[in-house]
């Protein structure tokens, strides 16, 4: 991780952390790195969520690729791995997402994937990193080098719905879905993606107004989404983050499928079929020991990466396996994509469930739940606090001794936000009240250091 990108990009308030001044020297330096890496003009596609600085921050990257002669596709609202897709289908040299994900309206970020849709390694990162921090001005583009707009571009949204929907066989028909939408990226696909099917398929939270996105809705609160399954008699209910590269479901009974059971249905029918390549599920330290007794107890192999998305797949790519991701929703199947998505990810567990015949709550039962707890301690947002506190030998300590107390009979885990001025404490217990309890004394403790 680096100054500026975070475990996803680059992340802050904006007005804050992340001015449109930082927006254009950020397009500026994707050029330029691009620029040197291809001997040429390069062409950047560029898409964003539903979020009020959303085009103000991308009029700035905008900007700031023209002015050292870039070009630059534009494709509007749309979920982050469509970009991901676009750049790799139209042979741009990078996509840009705007997005801040599953954070709160004021917050927005930068993502950036190579034009392979993969995101980009640490070292072009920390290359394009020195020439936004430098003092150094990057050169200016005049007369017939300055970098053009293209337009006509977003007709490209046609051309990504086309493929999630390619990427399953099922018509679904028998199933009533609820999609919920959290007022971001997914309100621009959604709709007419799931409407391809023969499923019966009603919204709700698509009617984004730049500051609802994610606001008690989407794959963060699914408590609504929940309700209104069960009221409504619905057979699952589908979620998504604001930029749509996660999802998570409810069952018909209003209980939440999280991504490890997502990925527990997936590779088990993968199995079934001779798709899971290496007998493997990538996961990353936070899934919950419930995957790991499935694993056992179907004969499948878990491999588990430190958190984030793009770790998971790192390691999937390096062994050729299939399916991986994480709890919070990001799911991975290399077959289809490069990234994350949480259309083609509800898609994949959708059509598993129609071939089934079981109803959502038995299919996700194959992987149980074992009682876990997360909480977030804030800390200071000054620049190393975050890594000094995580750094600290009585943190250590004080997490060892609470695991030991656990007798073999839960874990515990504690890490920073990758994204945001948090430590996350997580416990999962034998029960809710024991997790509470140990999550809720080291997280009393890491308020209590003094650094």
């Amino acid at each position: 991780m680096g100054k500026l990108f975070g475990t996803d990009g680059i992340r802050g308030v904006v007005g804050e952390n992340l001015t449109a001044e930082q927006a254009f020297r950020v397009g500026q330096a994707i050029a330029s790195v691009l620029a040197e890496d291809t001997g040429r003009r390069p062409v950047v596609m560029i898409g964003k969520d539903t979020r009020i600085s959303s085009d103000m921050l991308e009029s700035a990257l905008m900007a700031g690729i023209c002015s050292v002669g870039g070009d630059v596709k534009p494709v509007g609202t749309i979920p982050t791995p469509a970009v991901a897709y676009l750049a790799r289908r139209e042979k741009a040299d990078a996509g840009i997402v705007i997005s801040a994900s599953h954070n709160p309206y004021e917050h927005n970020g930068i993502k950036v994937f190579s034009g392979q849709g993969y995101k980009l390694s640490d070292e072009v990162e920390g290359r394009i990193e020195e020439k936004i921090l430098s003092p150094k001005p990057m050169k200016l583009r005049t007369r017939e080098e300055i970098g053009r707009r293209h337009h006509g571009m977003r007709q490209l949204k046609q051309d990504y719905i086309h493929f999630a929907a390619s990427t399953v066989e099922s018509d679904l028909a028998g199933l009533r879905i609820l999609v919920d939408c959290a007022n971001g990226a997914a309100s621009a696909t959604a709709p007419e993606l799931f409407g391809r099917f023969k499923a019966h398929t009603d919204f709700i939270h698509m009617t984004p107004d730049g500051v609802n996105i994610n606001n008690r809705c989407g794959s963060t609160h699914l408590e609504s989404l929940a309700d209104a399954v069960v009221k409504g008699g619905y057979d699952i209910g589908v979620a998504f983050d604001g930029d749509a590269d996660r999802c998570l479901l409810v069952d018909e009974l209003g209980n939440p499928i999280d991504g490890d059971k997502v990925m527990a249905v997936c590779a088990l029918d993968m199995k079934r079929r001779g798709k899971l390549n290496g007998n493997t599920i990538v996961a990353t330290v936070m899934s919950n020991l419930g995957l790991h007794e499935f694993c056992r107890n179907h004969g499948i192999d878990l491999v588990c990466t430190s958190v984030g998305d793009r770790n998971v797949l790192e390691e999937m790519l390096r062994h050729d396996y299939r399916i991986g991701g994480e709890q919070s929703g990001h799911t991975i199947f290399t077959e289809l994509e490069t990234t994350g998505d949480g259309e083609v990810t509800a898609l994949q567990f959708l059509q598993v469930l129609a071939r089934s015949g079981k109803k959502a709550s038995e299919l996700a039962a194959v992987c149980a739940v074992y009682p876990q707890v997360l909480l977030n301690v804030e800390v200071p947002h000054e620049r190393g606090v975050k890594e000094a506190i995580m750094a600290s030998p009585e943190l250590r300590a004080a997490s060892d001794r609470e695991e030991a107390a656990l007798h073999g009979e839960g874990r515990v885990l504690v890490r920073a936000s990758g994204t945001e001025s948090l430590i996350r404490v997580m416990v999962e217990a034998k029960t809710a009240e024991i997790a509470q309890e140990t999550a809720k004394r080291l997280a009393d403790f890491i308020k209590s250091l003094k650094i």
